[in-house]
């Protein structure tokens, strides 16, 4: 028998004794190792003991094993799921501390010289682990990374599909989605050049700087946001639109929660498709700006909200606020030229257009709430309503 042999088979015999020694010092130096649970303890136990059998194999065979061999001698015995459970620093603390009690007890199993040679060894059997150890972490996030990816984007279709039920809900929470407040949907052209899990990265990032949370997806060229506490849709776009591509970044309606997003992605889709309309429109805009372009572009649901929300009230309030508007447009905007053709006076004009600003939140001295005016209008009376 060779030495090699002769020592592994002295170390093989007190493997049970080190792992208990081994164990037993990280109750004591390791304050999280004693709030795991029982079942993630024995887990721990085993990586222990694993890693001293494998060890002893390692050093029988002359070191040459390495790599994807120690990676399996020393974690194949635990679940994946314990990756979740346990850090990569605390691994590296149990490695570290099983290691040093090997080192200490090894004089009390081996005689001075074959203990200094097993010290040696030790040494450089520490740092295979610490690959390792790094290797089985990197797998994980990297399997982990690519599942919450895929998680992610399900959520996001669902919610722009209108399909958002417990299910989606469920999905949202285990991707860290705790908002309970108001949410919206920015949509936008996804940037050039970027990867999308450094683009979600740097999304999720600076949205929770600003206080909000986020999901994302990227669909053909556009990209998706999601943004969670959203009670100002405009300061909650505001806070990501430097992340989009070139083109407008549009802001759907804050809604209650993320069951109704798929009111606030329907707006927002509809918006995105008709802001080549207006050139010169903020970035963000909100969806609801552009209203009169959506309902040029054949969206029924702007059309309904610009009858519902323009034409009627003024159609059913008092006085002739919809003849004096259509006066003063078909004017060019004249206030004399309205009175005229109302046979009033100037102020009754100018009267009748603030109660028409009060009224719809549309000022008709400014061009564009006066181009979405005479949209409205236009589609009032085609309705037939009022």
């Amino acid at each position: 028998m060779n030495q090699a042999t002769r020592v592994a088979e002295e170390l093989r015999r007190a493997t049970g004794r080190l792992s208990t020694s081994a164990t037993a010092r990280m109750g004591e130096a390791l304050p999280w190792f004693g709030r795991l649970s029982a079942e993630d303890r024995s887990w721990v136990g085993l990586i222990v003991q694993a890693g001293i059998r494998g060890f002893v194999d390692w050093y029988e065979q002359g070191a040459r094993r390495g790599g994807t061999a120690i990676t399996s001698a020393v974690f194949g015995a635990a679940p994946r799921a314990l990756a979740g459970v346990i850090t990569l620093q605390q691994t590296v603390d149990l490695v570290r501390l099983s290691i040093e009690v090997v080192e200490s007890d090894v004089e009390g199993v081996l005689d001075a010289d074959d203990a200094r040679e097993v010290r040696v060894a030790i040494a450089r059997y520490a740092r295979e682990v610490a690959f390792a150890t790094a290797e089985v972490y990197a797998r994980a996030a990297e399997v982990r990374g690519a599942w919450d990816a895929r998680l992610e984007a399900l959520v996001v279709d669902a919610v722009l599909r209108a399909e958002t039920d417990e299910a989606v809900l469920s999905r949202a929470s285990a991707l860290g989605w705790t908002t309970q407040g108001r949410v919206c949907v920015v949509l936008g052209t996804s940037p050039a050049r970027r990867t999308d899990t450094d683009l979600f990265e740097e999304v999720r990032q600076t949205a929770a700087g600003a206080g909000y949370d986020a999901l994302c997806a990227v669909q053909g060229e556009r990209l998706v946001v999601l943004l969670g506490g959203a009670d100002d849709a405009r300061e909650a776009a505001a806070a990501i639109a430097p992340l989009f591509g070139d083109g407008p970044v549009v802001a759907g309606p804050a809604v209650a929660d993320l069951v109704a997003a798929g009111q606030s992605a329907r707006a927002a889709l509809s918006a995105y498709r008709a802001a080549a309309g207006w050139p010169d429109a903020p970035r963000p805009v909100l969806s609801i700006e552009l209203l009169a372009e959506r309902a040029l572009a054949g969206d029924g649901h702007a059309r309904r909200q610009l009858v519902d929300d323009v034409y009627l009230p003024l159609a059913q309030a008092r006085g002739t606020l919809v003849e004096t508007l259509s006066a003063w447009l078909d004017g060019g905007g004249s206030v004399e030229g309205a009175a005229r053709a109302l046979f009033v006076h100037p102020n009754t004009v100018r009267y009748r257009l603030k109660q028409v600003a009060d009224l719809t939140g549309l000022t008709p001295g400014v061009a564009r709430d006066a181009f979405t005016l005479q949209i409205a209008l236009v589609l009032g009376r085609q309705s037939g309503r009022g």
